[in-house]
């Protein structure tokens, strides 16, 4: 059974950019109010605060904090914000897409590979896992403790193909993103008595600011664009949509998944 929207509330990690961005606007298109937490500098905090203001005009609460979602102290200040602006109904989303992390190779890049890069260093790696993976769970542990995740909650998790598949300067994400996919079905098992489903949603090739910084980007978006059986590459917009109809659903039944949103790109890599 498919129930609406429009009065609940999601919680989205990495609202100012990419898949954050596009689906704090579905959601709030849906009649969702927005809680949003995301990591930028000045001018980036000014275009949030504009982008929080622009969801409001959809007849929704949007409220956005500008935090390091991986500190413990974030945490702890927000946890109580997020109970008192549900009143204490808790969420009915939860969106974790985080990209925040170290882009290099775990060994020294030969002189004639196409993609130069450094090895990795264990600050490096272990941040970009923290922020990226471990994050997750920390803060389901608190929701959790608070009560904040009602039966029916639906908690997703923005994973990528480079999980399972090597990618020039990509080793660090790439193992953040395992553990993250792993995380996923521990919390949809334990989760499951409480009636909150978890997923992981893989995006196809979609061109966000994330995409960009990856080296070798470009051959990787043209590589994609050609053998992408719908003829274009992934859009927010498409990840957006899923994640509404997703979210709107009354069961839990559909959990501890990898979820393909990618137009069958994965089916012909």
């Amino acid at each position: 059974m498919f129930v609406p929207l429009k009065g609940s509330w999601a919680l989205i990690f990495g609202v100012s950019s990419g898949m954050g961005r596009e689906t704090a606007r579905a959601l709030a298109g849906a009649g969702c109010h927005i809680i949003g937490v995301h990591f930028d500098l000045a001018e980036g905090q000014e275009q949030a605060a504009r982008y929080a203001e622009s969801l409001g005009e959809l007849g929704v609460e949007a409220h956005f904090f500008n935090r390091n979602v991986a500190a413990k102290h974030a945490r702890a200040e927000l946890v109580p914000v997020i109970r008192d602006l549900t009143s204490g109904a808790g969420l009915r989303v939860v969106l974790h897409s985080v990209a925040y992390g170290t882009l290099t190779n775990l060994l020294p890049a030969p002189d004639d590979q196409e993609v130069r890069a450094e090895e990795v260093s264990p600050q490096q790696l272990s941040m970009t896992v923290e922020v990226m993976g471990h994050s997750l769970v920390y803060w389901i542990q608190d929701l959790v403790r608070a009560e904040l995740l009602p039966r029916g909650a639906k908690v997703f998790a923005m994973t990528s193909a480079g999980g399972t598949r090597v990618l020039p300067g990509y080793a660090p994400v790439s193992a953040a993103k395992a553990a993250l996919e792993a995380h996923v079905r521990h919390l949809a098992v334990e989760l499951a008595p409480r009636g909150v489903a978890v997923n992981a949603i893989r995006a196809g090739t979609t061109i966000t600011p994330a995409l960009r910084k990856i080296p070798g980007s470009e051959k990787l978006i043209a590589h994609c664009r050609d053998i992408n059986p719908g003829g274009r590459l992934t859009r927010t917009e498409d990840v957006a949509e899923a994640i509404v109809t997703l979210a709107s659903s009354d069961s839990s039944w559909l959990t501890g998944n990898v979820i393909g949103v990618d137009g069958g790109e994965a089916l012909v890599v």
